[in-house]
This record gives C-alpha cells, sequence and structure tokens, in this order.
C-alpha cells in the first residue's frame, strides 16, 4: 500500500464535531477527511431541532444536566452530563461569534424550542428547523478561510493502523463507485468524528453514508467500544417512502402538535403523563405500537400550527410537498426510524479512546452522556464540547507550523461493497434488532451478518458496516433486560439500581457471534 507522511492532524468526518475541531486546532495543520463535499452527507447539517443549552436566566446548566441524568435511564455519567451541560453557553456564544444566525425575539434573546423530556424551552434553533443546515454552513465559511484546514474532499477512511497499541496511521480511499486503491496517510495524530450508525437500519433519517463505518475501523483495530447496544429510534420519521426517511422535528410536539392514529385517536395520553414529550423512548415504541397493530401514526400539527407550519419548519413543509401533503389540512404519516446511536467508541473525558493517538468526538464516540436514551439536542452541543476538548488535547503534544497540502492521486483497485449485501444487512438490523428485540431475533441477526460478512467480505468498507452491526446485536444479546432505547420483549423489566454500561470489545462480540452460530449447527 502506497503510503504518505505528514505533520498534519488527520481528522476523520466533514459534520459539526470535525469542522469545529479544526478550527479550534488552528493555526496547527490539519486534513480533514470529507466523503462528500463539505455541508454534504453529514448528519450534523441534517439536524433540525437545534442545540440544547440553557440560555434563559431562569433556567440552568444543573437543571439541564438532571434532565440528561433523567433521560438517559440509568447510564449516565452525572460528571460528563455537568461538563457538558456548563459549557453549552459557551458554545452558543462561540457559534453566534462565527456566524450561525440563531433565531432571535425582538428583544434580540434566542428563541428557545422544549422538546421531549425537557422541563424547560432550551434547545436554540435555526429558522424553525434549519439549525443543523445553518449552523453548518457558518463553520463550512470559517473552514474555507482557515489556510491551515485541508479539506480532500470525495475521500473515505477505510482502516487504522496501529503498532504497539498506538494509532500511527489511517487507510483511505476514493468515496465514489468504483472506490480507489487504498493509501495509507501518517499524520501527527488522528481525530474520528465520521458520524453513527443509523443507516444500518432499513428505515433511519441518517444520510447514506452514515452506516457505522468510523465505528467499525476502530473496533476491528481494538479500540474499547461502550454501549453500542443503545441505538435511538426517532419517533417521528415520516412514512412517505423515502430512504432516508424526512424528519419530523421534534419541536412540532414542543410547540403542541399532537399524536393519532388512522382510526383518530390521540394515543400518547394513556402511555405516559407527558404526553408528545416524552422520552423519545417511549414515543418511539408507542409509535411501533400503533404500526405494527395496523392502526397507522400520523402527526397532526394543524390545530398547533396552521399554516404557520409552512414558514416556520421549511424542511417538514418541503418533505410535505414532495409528497402531496398539505400539513395544514391533514396530519403527516409518521413511523420510528433508526436515527442517532448512543453507543459508540470509548472515550475518556479527555476525549481519547483506548487506543494511543486516538480522539473521537460526535456519534462516533460514547462518552457517558447519553446512556441509554439521548435528551433531545444534545447530540450537537456533545459534539461541539468533545470537539473543544479533543482540539486541546491534540494541541498538547503538536506543536504549531506548517505543512505543505497533501497531494494525492487515487489509483484503481478498490472494492466497493455489494448494494444487494447492504440492503439485506439493513433491513436484518431493521427486522431483528430494531425498536423491540428478543433473543431469538438477536440471535439471528448475528447468524445473518456472519453469512453476509463470509460472502462479502473482500470489501473493508463492508466489513466495517458489519463490524458494528456484529457489536450492536451483540450487546443488545447480552443486556438481559428492558432500558432506555433498548427494549426486550423477553426481558420486559429493568433491572433495579443503577444501570451499568456495557464495554466490550470487537474479538468479545464475533465471541458471541461464533457461539451463536455454532448453536445453530
Amino acid at each position: 500500500m502506497e503510503s504518505i507522511q505528514t505533520d498534519r492532524i488527520v481528522i476523520v468526518g466533514a459534520g459539526l464535531g470535525a469542522l469545529y475541531a479544526a478550527l479550534k486546532l488552528a493555526p496547527r495543520p490539519v486534513v480533514m477527511i470529507s466523503p462528500e463535499r463539505l455541508g454534504e452527507g453529514a448528519s450534523s447539517a441534517w439536524a433540525q431541532g437545534g442545540v440544547a443549552a440553557a440560555m434563559d436566566a431562569s433556567d440552568s446548566a444543573q437543571s439541564h444536566a438532571a434532565d440528561t441524568v433523567k433521560a438517559g435511564d440509568g447510564t449516565v455519567d452525572p460528571n460528563v452530563a455537568d461538563l457538558v451541560t456548563q459549557e453549552a453557553r459557551a458554545h452558543i456564544l462561540d457559534l453566534t461569534a462565527l456566524g450561525a444566525p440563531f433565531d432571535r425575539d425582538a428583544n434580540g434573546d434566542y428563541v428557545m424550542s422544549r422538546e421531549a423530556a425537557h422541563s424547560f424551552a432550551r434547545v436554540v434553533r435555526v429558522k424553525g428547523d434549519q439549525a443543523g443546515s445553518e449552523i453548518m454552513g457558518a463553520l463550512i465559511e470559517a473552514v474555507r478561510k482557515t489556510p491551515s484546514i485541508q479539506v480532500l474532499e470525495g475521500t473515505i477512511a477505510l482502516d487504522l493502523e496501529v503498532l504497539d497499541g498506538q494509532v500511527t496511521g489511517i487507510a483511505i480511499q476514493s468515496s465514489d463507485d468504483e472506490r480507489s486503491a487504498p493509501i495509507l496517510l501518517r499524520g501527527s495524530a488522528v481525530l474520528l468524528a465520521g458520524g453513527g450508525s443509523g443507516g444500518l437500519y432499513a428505515v433511519t433519517t441518517n444520510p447514506p453514508r452514515i452506516r457505522g463505518q468510523v465505528i467499525g475501523m476502530a473496533a476491528r483495530a481494538g479500540a474499547m467500544l461502550a454501549d453500542p447496544e443503545f441505538v435511538q429510534f426517532h419517533p417521528t420519521a415520516m412514512d412517505v417512502g423515502d430512504d432516508p426517511a424526512p424528519l419530523a422535528t421534534e419541536a412540532l410536539r414542543g410547540e403542541g402538535a399532537i399524536l393519532i392514529n388512522n382510526q383518530g385517536e390521540r394515543f400518547m395520553e394513556t402511555v405516559h403523563p407527558d404526553a408528545e414529550l416524552a422520552p423519545r423512548d417511549v414515543v418511539a415504541r408507542a409509535i411501533y405500537g400503533q404500526t405494527q397493530a395496523g392502526r397507522r401514526p400520523m402527526l397532526d400539527t394543524r390545530d398547533a400550527l396552521g399554516e404557520a407550519i409552512k414558514t416556520d419548519y421549511p424542511a417538514v413543509a418541503d418533505a410535505c410537498a414532495r409528497h402531496g401533503i398539505d400539513p395544514s389540512k391533514e396530519p403527516i404519516p409518521v413511523a420510528a426510524a433508526a436515527h442517532y446511536h448512543m453507543g459508540g467508541i470509548a472515550t475518556d473525558t479527555n476525549g481519547c479512546a483506548s487506543l494511543g493517538n486516538l480522539w473521537v468526538c460526535g456519534e462516533a464516540s460514547s462518552t457517558g452522556l447519553h446512556g441509554a436514551n439521548r435528551l433531545a439536542s444534545n447530540g450537537l452541543l456533545e459534539a461541539l464540547v468533545y470537539a473543544r476538548i479533543c482540539a486541546e488535547g491534540i494541541a498538547a503534544i503538536v506543536s504549531e507550523g506548517t505543512a505543505p497540502e497533501i497531494d494525492i492521486t487515487f489509483e484503481t483497485g478498490g472494492a466497493s461493497p455489494d448494494q444487494t449485501a447492504v440492503a439485506e444487512l439493513r433491513q436484518t438490523m431493521t427486522t431483528l434488532v430494531g425498536v423491540v428485540r428478543d433473543a431469538k431475533g438477536l440471535k439471528a441477526a448475528l447468524r445473518k451478518i456472519a453469512e453476509l460478512e463470509a460472502a462479502f467480505g473482500s470489501s473493508v468498507a463492508f466489513l466495517n458496516m458489519t463490524a458494528t452491526a456484529t457489536l450492536i446485536a451483540a450487546a443488545a444479546l447480552t443486556r438481559e433486560e428492558s432500558r432506555g432505547a433498548h427494549e426486550r420483549s423477553d426481558f420486559p423489566d429493568t433491572l433495579s439500581g443503577d444501570g451499568k454500561r456495557s464495554r466490550l470489545t470487537l474479538f468479545d462480540a464475533m465471541t458471541i457471534r461464533s457461539q451463536i452460530c455454532e448453536e445453530a449447527i
């Protein structure tokens, strides 16, 4: 494999965490690995709700941390919750200075939305449901103006090189359908900020490339994983046949929109005291139950918003218009869809993974903030806080200086994932490792993943996907209880006391998978 040595810090990803870290690292030279053009293909750009932060004088970081711990159902690290929520306000002010056009009222104060499981309206938004794309736009403009940052668009990370427990390089290839032969890039440090795993599911709100590849790549290199079984399903993805499914932001329910079924029944009032603003896992299971029972669930915004939805929430309005739905006159059909992976590469409070010279931020990480169920709009906040933490950690060991731009010419010879195999994997995850799970289904999923891996494992990119899928299914099988977003129909109760976080390596998960496959012989 061709190798290139550089003094640049290598950042894998091009979402909010990656961009923010690159800016915080300036003037240290950075190279970003971006599969698409900046602003395209990152989950951050698709985020609608906003960033959770206690900006109101009557709110507090302590209240925000308490809500985070409560939503996480016993597995949130309270020290991490305190750390992240205490920093939230400063990052909103920083983003504002960078040009993020947050919504303001007539007095110039930030407009705040209330979302599920928050005790206060504390989600800072942009143009109703445009937070992700608008914040990303401001950061991209700043990155384009920063000479120390080089962006390799059209490239994807494939493998980590590890020597004596230290990450020393990263293999990359072109991200087009043909895929190139890989090139080994050896930089001064590696930061993984390449997103989560939602796209491993057939019904998802995530961009097409977010299929657990970064998590799987680190797992294959020997990194420790934490809480992989905890996958959040957003309750109100639009059920309109699109892949990915458009999102009907939670802020709509914060404005008073209600959930009804095709018989006109408002079903959340009998499920939870907070009705539509119950924690996401509760609402997602209720939506799933209505779907399974043949009572098509729908989000009704007519009385709460009327015509205002078309101007206040343009992303939702555009998606409705594309499918001939007038949300001011008819409810929006919805379904539970894989949305956010609470689990990921285990990190300490410095953003360091178990492998040396490797930092992780954003959805690819598992910091202990989200526990078993992420509090709404804490995802972008965590990415910002840990991007700053990782940047400071890297800056402490990498000196300021300059580095020439990397000139890469990809050659043919790579292997692209078989799309039929990817589709089978995604359907397996949705059917057997989805909103509600049981031992029979999880074992069947592990056997199917092993079968697909054996048949299509010539593609390293596909092996990264199957590694993450194996970790999710194996950890779900091991956790014999229902907690947060992890619902076991054969173990419906939550174990008493505080929950325990899962920690396992890919070797651990593969051992479980092998045992399950041997049982079937």
